[in-house]
């Protein structure tokens, strides 16, 4: 059996704190030796995930909440979990329909999930209004012999 390794983030749901996440989790995933395409996929995937629980899940609070990340990796296999304590959403189907959007007049273009799913291999969001969300997102790197 494989060793299992992973690094868990916590930290302000903040904008500025969205370049942390995207720079630490694509440092942690480097290890796998991926191509620049896949380095690249899982940093845009992180980039919109985080950026949705700044601009969603505290919009009506009045403290800032924190944004938590776990990205673990077992094989070839990288899973990334991204989870807020915001206020949920209410329905999941249709807020990931690209174009959907909650926030109109902050011109948000609702394409935040449809990117997430471009990128990964699988998306996964769960999540309980008045309690939060958790979006998964899976992605499977080729195994390489290094020369």
């Amino acid at each position: 059996m494989k060793c299992e390794n992973y690094v868990k983030l916590s930290f302000p749901a903040l904008s500025r704190n969205e370049s942390y996440a995207r720079a630490a989790v694509g440092a942690f995933v480097s290890q796998l030796d991926p191509t620049v395409d896949e380095l690249g996929s899982v940093k845009a995937a992180v980039s919109e995930a985080v950026t949705n629980c700044v601009v969603h899940a505290y919009s009506e609070c009045e403290t800032v909440g924190s944004i938590n990340i776990t990205a673990r990796i077992k094989d070839e296999e990288v899973y990334i979990k991204i989870t807020d304590k915001g206020c949920g959403i209410e329905d999941v189907k249709k807020a990931m329909e690209p174009l959907f959007t909650t926030k109109p007049e902050l011109e948000r273009s609702g394409l935040g999930f449809a990117v997430m799913e471009s990128c990964c291999d699988k998306v996964k969001v769960s999540s309980k209004v008045g309690k939060g969300t958790t979006v998964t997102l899976t992605f499977r790197f080729e195994k390489r012999v290094l020369k």
